[in-house]
């Protein structure tokens, strides 16, 4: 059920400009964001634009500040950059940071371990989100994920690993569940196969505490977008954020929607990392329940106010499949959602469908909405 590249080294990017042509065009971006779910775009350009880039959690996080000063905006990019970095290093399981060290412990079987501060919210945060939905969201499988290697997937060498090896790790059911957190500040285990990886949860989470950063700082007008996932805050000038969203088979722009104040649009896709083996297609959202891949959803596309809350619906609604995608995103209390099957149909609630204007006028398009969750 995890998105699975490893967090690259950071790379930096700062911008700024006045009367801005544009922020972010499709053809402008880098070819790493050419295939991301979302653009954005704006029809009017306010006087004052700030941007700034920084490569992290495996993926390119552009920044975009409006109407606010250079020296708000030159304090808030370097806090950013800090934090961004900070995360990436102690949030991956392939750095030598405080993550990988947890997963050290619980691979030898250590069942009380001192966690550092910085980790204890967010664990917390997983095992509720991953009770809410079921199990689909499942950060415990960081064993399966690495079992697969899907960073590699651009390699002619890549092939799925040996079913043994994979029912190996689905027999011993790792779940956030067999995980507690004691009034110390103790992670306790009970289940030595589980091995933490937040890869769909931790960009969303971190987007959360940074635009509170922002707010912090007194700006009003943001948005933070991290590979096509993102969070908005205030209007982009006079103009609400305009976001597309692209079809999972194609570059196409499928559809828009308009986003302002507080709002997160999160997509989960089974295009992002893929590859074929002896002619069957391997992508990298794995289903806990049976260790491979899943198979009958494209992509899941999720608004809501919480970024994390949103990252992690998007992945766990995907696994959840076309038959049991609606009582999950009750559960985790989601209402705004789009979801390709892999015929191609787009199912979406009656409240994402009062919001998306759908670009693509093909006859062959096939829209169910679904009553109110």
């Amino acid at each position: 059920m995890h998105r699975t590249a490893p967090y690259p080294v950071n790379k930096r990017r700062y911008r700024y400009r006045r009367q801005a042509a544009s922020i972010l065009s499709l053809a402008a971006l880098p070819s790493v964001l050419l295939f991301s779910c979302l653009f954005l775009s704006a029809c009017e350009q306010p006087d004052k634009e700030f941007n700034y880039s920084i490569f992290t959690f495996g993926t390119l996080v552009d920044i975009t500040l409006i109407d606010t000063d250079k020296k708000k905006a030159d304090a808030a990019f370097e806090l950013l950059q800090k934090d961004f970095d900070d995360y990436h290093q102690h949030w991956s399981p392939w750095t030598d940071g405080d993550l990988s060290k947890i997963n050290e412990q619980l691979a030898k079987g250590n069942t009380d371990i001192p966690l550092p501060e910085h980790l204890v919210p967010i664990i917390k945060t997983s095992i509720s989100l991953s009770e809410q939905s079921g199990n689909y969201f499942n950060p415990a499988i960081g064993k399966l994920i690495n079992l697969w290697q899907f960073h590699r997937h651009q390699e002619s060498t890549i092939r799925p690993p040996d079913e043994k090896r994979i029912q190996n790790i689905v027999r011993k059911k790792p779940l956030m569940s067999d995980l507690s957190i004691d009034e110390n500040n103790h992670l306790i285990s009970t289940n030595s196969a589980v091995a933490l990886n937040f890869g769909a949860f931790a960009k969303g989470y971190a987007i959360t505490l940074e635009i509170e950063q922002l707010k912090t700082l007194g700006i009003h007008n943001a948005v933070i977008n991290a590979g096509g996932d993102l969070s908005v805050i205030g209007q982009h000038g006079d103009r609400p954020w305009n976001i597309g969203i692209r079809h999972p088979r194609n570059s196409t722009i499928l559809a828009s929607v308009e986003v302002q104040g507080d709002e997160s649009v999160f997509t989960s896709g089974d295009y992002e990392r893929s590859y074929h083996f002896q002619g069957q297609r391997y992508h990298h959202i794995l289903d806990p329940e049976t260790g491979y891949p899943t198979k009958d959803v494209q992509s899941v596309t999720i608004i809501h106010s919480d970024a994390g809350l949103a990252d992690a619906a998007a992945t766990a609604i995907l696994v959840a499949g076309s038959k049991r995608w609606r009582q999950t995103a009750k559960n985790m209390g989601v209402r705004y959602i789009m979801l390709i099957d892999a015929k191609g149909d787009i199912h979406i609630t009656e409240a994402m469908k009062n919001r998306l204007k759908f670009l693509d006028k093909s006859p062959t398009l096939h829209i169910i909405v679904k009553e109110e969750l």
